[in-house]
This record gives C-alpha cells, structure tokens and sequence, in this order.
C-alpha cells in the first residue's frame, strides 16, 4: 500500500516542484499508480523531506507556501539552525566594493558562528558561500533550478563541495531547468530559513527585494550595507525606510544576539514592514 509521503514525493517530481500544481493535484486527490510512484522514486538520487515529516524545519511552516518537498544534498541538521543564521544576498552583477564588503563581513561572522544562507547565483551569493568556505564556516545554498543541476555551470566545483560538506536544497527535483520564475520563488525559502537578512547590493526592482519583502512578511530583520548615493543601488533606500545599516559584522552580531536574548520584544523591522511593502 502506497504511503501519503511517496505520494507527495511523486507529485513533486511528476510537476517538477509547481507548488500550485502539486497543491491541486492533493486538493483533488488525483489517482496515482503504484507502479508509476515506485518508479519516479526509484530514480530520485537526493535526500528528500517531505512536509508531513517530523524533521521538517518549523520555519518554513511559517512562510508563504511551504514546500511539500524538499530535496537535498548535506547536513539536513543545518535547517535546524535558524537562530544561527543569516541570509545574504545581493546582486548578481556586483560591484567590486560589494564583493569585497561581503567577503569581510561573512568570514567575521563564521568566527561567531553564524550560517550562511544563499542561492548560488553569480554575484554576490557566490562570494557569501566561498567565504564560509575560506573561513571554515556552513553554509546553505538554495536552488532554483532542480537539485541535481547546478546553476549557473561556473559554480559547479562550488556546488559539489557545499552537497558533501554543507547543505544544498531544493523543492525542484531532478535536473529541472532553471526557469526564470523560479528564482523569486525559491527567495521565500531563503528568507524562511534564516534568522535575517543581510543586503550587499540591491538593484532596483531585483529578486533581492523580493527576499526582502518575504522576509518582513515573518516578521525578519534587514541588515543592509550602505553605498555612494550616486549609485544605481535600492540599498539606501531600504536603509531610509528603517532597515539596519551594517558598516562591520559586529553591527549583526550584537543586534541578532541582542534580539534572541529579548524574547517577546518587538522587532525593528516590524515596525517599518508597511514602509517596504
């Protein structure tokens, strides 16, 4: 007798990750073949974490349409470490400044032991995940494309290092292309995973607001890292709308450390979500 967790597994896999798709599929209880779902499973070379298992991270309950599935490569205990964890994220075309900031930052905050999350994209994400590297830290990667392809190519030796000794995740199975739409979506389970979120760059209308907003949607925290007023950078802006300025490390270390310690206080970035919305 098929179990419901096959099921939801083979709905990943037959509609590769849709989340609306999947959704329908269990809403209308589609009838499914034995046989076809121990086939599709059979063929699943990743880790897989179903919503409906015990293990499955509390905060990605809280975001906006948890994941049914998640497959994964690595140290799954990582997602259990979210009062350890910092989202950075940036642009993909990065200045030099930016670059260099996020790797400073990110290696000060591995010797606090703090998480890196990310999402492998060029840019920014690449330095935040080799920083961690160079310093010895961990780190979670994000994928928006499936969990068996890397993307972008370039990242390739880097991806395989984080699925031996990190954690790669994705809610796309298989070698599922990297369509475009898929990258805002997968932001929501970047902002879920993490304490808060650190902005090096941001250009204006990116896929790094948009993590941005899913994370004062949970109620997160906004470090961002100031830039010339001349630039072509939303960074600024956020910090005008009440997002924390962050000129070292130390800046998010005492204020992520200060905010677990006051339980039941009320965050910064609640009172400026409207601003960013």
């Amino acid at each position: 007798m098929m179990k419901g967790r096959d099921i939801i597994i083979f709905l990943a896999i037959k509609y590769e990750g849709d989340w609306n798709r999947i959704y329908q599929a269990i809403k209308e209880k589609e009838h499914v073949q034995e046989e076809e779902v121990h086939h599709a499973l059979a063929r699943v070379r990743s880790h897989v974490l179903t919503i409906i298992d015990d293990d499955y991270p509390e905060s990605l309950k809280k975001i906006y349409k948890p994941p049914f599935v998640l497959f994964y490569y690595g140290n799954v205990q990582l997602l259990h470490m979210g009062s350890r964890s910092l989202a950075m994220i940036g642009s993909r075309k990065a200045s030099p400044y930016g670059l260099k900031m996020t790797q400073q930052i990110t290696q000060a905050l591995i010797e606090e032991g703090i998480i890196v999350v990310s999402g492998l994209a060029r840019g920014i994400d690449t330095m935040a995940h080799q920083a961690t590297l160079d310093a010895h830290g961990k780190t979670i990667a994000v994928l928006g494309s499936g969990i068996d392809r890397c993307y972008p190519e370039e990242n390739t030796t880097l991806y395989k290092t984080l699925c031996q000794d990190h954690l790669v995740v994705s809610e796309y199975p298989h070698n599922t292309e990297p369509h475009k739409e898929h990258f805002p979506w997968r932001n929501r389970i970047i902002a879920g995973l993490a304490q808060a979120v650190f902005v090096a760059e941001a250009k204006k209308r990116s896929g790094t607001l948009i993590t941005v907003g899913y994370a004062l949607y949970l109620g997160k925290d906004v470090y961002v890292l100031p830039h010339l007023a001349s630039t072509d950078n939303s960074t600024n802006r956020l910090i005008k709308d009440g997002a924390i300025l962050v000129e070292s490390a130390q800046d998010i270390v005492e204020h992520m450390l200060g905010q677990h310690e006051q339980k039941g206080s009320t965050s910064t970035t609640e009172n400026h979500e409207k601003k960013f919305i």
